[in-house]
Parts: C-alpha cells; sequence; structure tokens
C-alpha cells in the first residue's frame, strides 16, 4: 500500500490526527498493535481543555461530547480540612470539560469507519524504516500475512512503550525525567459522584482525587505507596481510607459501591527531545508524559496533533516546509509549560518523603499563598483550563 502518512498508534491522538488530516485532504493509514476491544477498554484521563473539545468539533466528533459531557467551571482544593474553590469561569473566562478519554476514543472511531478510512487493528511486528531519507515506509504483520505501507511521513502516536520512539537512535534523543516517590490507585465505580465539581484533597495521609466519568459514575484515586499492590486493596480499605483523606461532610456524602476497575499508577514526568526526527514526527505519549495531576496528558496529545497537521496541511497545500521544521520546538514550547504546571501542582498537593521539614513548610507557604491572592488562583485557572495553541 501506499499513503501519504502513516500513524503509528489508534489512541486518541493518532485517531485525532487522522480525522483532521482527512478532514484537510491528506490520505492516511493508522496501524495499531492492539485490538480495538482492547483499546475502547483502557481507562484514562477525563478532563477536556476547550482547546480539545474546539479541535473535536472541528472534525465532527463532538456531538455526544456536547450531549453527554460534564462542562465544568471549577473545582476545589482540599487541605486542612477546608475546601477552597477555584472559579475557573470567573478567573480565567474558561471551563473544562469531563468526558472520558474511552468516549473520546470511541467518537474518533466510529467518525473514522463512517468516512471508510483505514485503521489495521492488531498489526504486529511493526517497524519503521528510512525516516531519515526521502522514501519512508512502516512493515507490519497482518493476521501473519508481511505488508509494507509506503508513505511519505510517519506520526509517531503509540505511547510511551510505542516503537516510534524506540526507532529513533538513542544519539538523536535528549530525554528528561523526574519519577515521582508514589503512584495513584485509582477505583472506577458505578455511584454518583461525592460532588459536582472535582475535588483535589491534600491532606496529612495524602493525596486523594474525587473525580467523575459522568453523573452516574465516578472515579478516585489515593496517594499509595510505590510497593503496594492492587489486590491488597479491597473495596472496602479503598473507600475507608478515602473517607479519612476528606473533610467530614464530603465524608458524609461518600456513596459507595463495587468497584468496576482498580489500577495503580507510578506517577512521572518525562520529556523527549526534539519530537523530529527527518520524516518522522513524535505526539503525545510518545514523547511526552506528565503527572496525572494537571489532566494535561491527552490535551498535550490534542495541541501536539494539531501543531502536526497544520504543519502537513502547509506542505502539501503550499508546498512549505516551514511548518514541519518548526513543529518539534513549537509543540515543546507547550509541552514544558505543562510539564511545569503539572509538576507544580503536584508538589502543592501530594505527601512527599520530607512532609515534617522544610520542604512541608514551603508547601504550606504556598497552599495559604494561594488560596489568599486573586493573581496566584488566576494563573491556576490559567494553566488548568489550557494554555492557548
Amino acid at each position: 500500500m501506499r499513503t501519504q502518512v502513516a500513524i503509528i498508534g489508534a489512541g486518541p491522538a493518532g485517531l485525532l490526527l487522522g480525522q483532521l488530516l482527512h478532514a484537510a485532504g491528506i490520505d492516511n493509514v493508522i496501524l495499531e498493535q492492539r485490538s480495538g476491544d482492547y483499546v475502547l477498554s483502557r481507562v484514562r484521563a477525563g478532563v477536556l481543555e476547550s482547546g480539545t473539545v474546539r479541535l473535536l468539533d472541528a472534525v465532527g466528533a463532538g456531538t455526544r461530547l456536547h450531549a453527554e459531557g460534564l462542562p465544568h467551571d471549577g473545582f476545589d482544593l482540599l487541605f486542612d480540612g477546608v475546601r477552597h474553590r477555584i472559579d475557573l469561569a470567573g478567573l480565567s473566562g474558561k471551563h473544562v470539560t469531563v468526558y472520558g478519554q474511552t468516549e473520546v476514543t470511541r467518537d474518533l472511531m466510529e467518525l473514522r469507519a463512517g468516512q471508510g478510512a483505514l485503521t489495521v487493528y492488531e498489526a504486529e511486528k511493526v517497524a519503521l524504516h528510512d525516516f531519515d531519507g526521502d522514501a519512508p515506509y512502516v512493515t507490519y504483520l497482518d493476521r501473519g500475512e508481511q505488508k509494507r505501507l509506503d508513505c511519505d511521513f510517519i506520526a509517531g502516536c503509540d505511547g510511551y512503550h510505542g516503537v516510534s520512539r524506540a526507532s529513533v537512535p538513542s544519539r538523536a534523543l535528549k530525554t528528561f525525567e523526574r519519577v515521582y516517590p508514589f503512584g495513584w490507585l485509582g477505583l472506577l465505580a458505578d455511584v454518583p459522584p461525592v460532588s459536582h465539581e472535582l475535588i483535589y484533597a491534600g491532606e496529612e495521609r495524602g493525596f486523594a482525587l474525587c473525580s467523575m466519568r459522568s453523573n452516574s459514575r465516578s472515579r478516585y484515586y489515593l496517594q499509595c505507596a510505590l510497593n503496594e499492590r492492587v489486590d491488597d486493596w479491597s473495596d472496602e480499605r479503598f473507600w475507608a481510607e478515602l473517607r479519612r483523606r476528606l473533610d467530614p461532610a464530603t465524608a458524609d456524602a461518600l456513596v459507595t459501591g463495587p468497584s468496576l476497575e482498580k489500577s495503580l499508577a507510578p506517577l512521572r514526568s518525562f520529556v523527549a527531545e526534539p519530537m523530529r526526527f527527518g520524516r518522522l514526527f513524535l505526539a503525545g505519549d510518545a514523547a511526552h508524559i506528565v503527572p496525572p495531576t494537571g489532566a494535561k496528558g491527552l490535551n498535550l496529545a490534542a495541541s501536539d496533533v494539531h501543531y502536526l497537521s497544520e504543519a502537513l496541511r502547509e506542505h502539501y497545500a503550499e508546498r512549505s516546509s516551514a511548518g514541519i521544521d518548526a513543529y518539534s520546538a513549537r509543540a515543546l514550547a507547550r509541552v514544558w509549560k505543562a510539564e511545569r504546571f503539572s509538576w507544580w501542582l503536584t508538589g502543592l498537593m501530594h505527601h512527599f518523603p520530607d512532609h515534617d521539614g522544610f520542604g512541608g513548610r514551603i508547601q504550606q507557604a504556598e497552599r495559604a499563598y494561594l488560596v489568599s491572592s486573586p493573581a496566584a488562583m488566576t494563573a491556576l485557572a490559567e494553566n488548568y483550563v489550557g494554555l492557548p495553541f
């Protein structure tokens, strides 16, 4: 086969890029290692910036989002037993929308299938070739048959563990990483949310997040040690610990129920530079990871593919390489701002090993300043709803 752009990975980044390219009249094929059902089974983030919503609307994937998504004008920070509301709409003029990543993926998959665009699922042994030259191509196994996909460009949207970044010679990459000394234990349950907006709790026992996927499905997280095991956490233990990390009124209002899913994820910050290698471009988690505290992972992937789709449109429509040449620097400028914000919010709300020392006192001072300063709360709101792209 031949296409203009070969996209590796059928997560939200790859699917959104495919639709943006399709809208610009640029042919593309997506190769995905897993099955479609597996892709849809992954439970991920669910807070969308207004810019991400705008992109989904632009490709025609926003109908169900607007019907079922939950617009949020603010959220609460809880520490020292007191909830402090951050008025996103009042401080920034924008809001966020709670709509699960699984649902974003489903909407994009259905849209792509309806347009007859090709996605090859369960593509095995995907390998990237000659992307440092003028004629890149991708090889893979399709139900045991060797296939070759010739293309003009390759977009690596296959996540942190994917083949795209791994195909780049290590000498061409510079990586930056911070691994945090804790993880998040998450629980999904069909129970109404404890609050109509998110609650970020940073109490003495550790961080907790009260979130939701809908008005009847809730997602809760607990900070925990990296050596914890999901099997050691019964539903009863999880709910009891969550209550201990909430203020009394919120704890009393908490509705519990059997878990649909529990998972444990370590927290890290990671960036690989650059994001372009000849005719290979990295986007989303293939290039960067943020701790989930700031809800930036999916939204950063959306801004990456926006920049990349604009660059490719310019290449084909205007015969200009300016956008392609600027892609990495342009994307990384926004990536590092999001990395900074996610690092800052993680430090603000989590319990660190030196909590009783200097770091703990600085954290207390930072919290006190934040909730007493309209300027500080405005900076938080502007970053949370998403910087322009």
